[in-house]
């Protein structure tokens, strides 16, 4: 805490602004994205403040910062998904999920993991379903997919049974969890029907995932350091 939490300072500030401010969405403007991105451009800096060298030698790091990159575009695509851009915001976010997913790694495996988090997508895209029409059928079903499996390498990271869990682990669990809440709370609203409360519960999930998965680049760094030590 006390070694990311003043990285972290700009972001919560950030983040502040954009629920202080609270733009319309009706009237989207150049204004508006920079206050609704500003929130990703504050994890940029956190990033870069553990030094280029790290995330140059850290694959992890290097793509869950490319994968907040994309995050950012895709948030300005969403901005004016009313005048049709809201399939290129699905595309930004979908490159994100297999750049997170990439960075989480494939070890362990975890079968029963996938097996759950192919159940809840699953169930989820079939009561998505019946909402959907024309392209969408299809684009949500791979959407979903490439979230699901974004999810599924973070909770296998855990390790819980086998008492191999760091706190950075963890982190990335919950923030794609988080992000998983975000999206769906999304799909309920644009597809089904109105969801109270919808734009602070999709944003308050959104910028809490895309912060807890950004501290997890750190873990690489833990390891180095405490080798260093040993």
């Amino acid at each position: 805490v006390k070694s990311e939490g003043p990285k972290l300072v700009p972001f919560f500030k950030a983040t502040c602004v954009y629920f202080v401010l609270w733009l319309p969405t009706s009237s989207p403007s150049w204004f508006s994205a920079l206050i609704k991105c500003l929130p990703i451009f504050c994890l940029w800096v956190f990033l870069l403040a553990h030094g280029i060298n790290f995330l140059v030698s850290h694959r992890s790091a290097n793509r869950i910062l490319a994968g907040l990159i994309f995050s950012a575009v895709g948030d300005a695509f969403l901005i004016w998904q009313e005048q049709g851009y809201f399939i290129h915001g699905l595309l930004m976010f979908a490159i994100t999920h297999i750049l997170y997913s990439s960075a989480f790694g494939m070890k362990p495996l975890d079968l029963k993991a996938g097996l759950l988090m192919g159940l809840i997508c699953s169930s989820c895209y079939a009561f998505l379903y019946s909402y959907l029409s024309g392209p969408f059928t299809y684009l949500v079903a791979v959407y979903i997919a490439l979230i699901g499996f974004m999810g599924w390498r973070a909770v296998a990271g855990m390790q819980l049974c086998n008492d191999l869990w760091t706190w950075t682990k963890l982190s990335a669990c919950i923030g794609a969890m988080l992000f998983m809440v975000s999206d769906l709370t999304i799909a309920l609203n644009k597809f089904c029907f109105p969801v109270p409360y919808s734009r602070f519960i999709i944003m308050a999930t959104y910028y809490a995932a895309q912060m807890l998965i950004a501290l997890s680049a750190v873990e690489s760094r833990d390891e180095e350091d405490f080798r260093k030590r040993s």
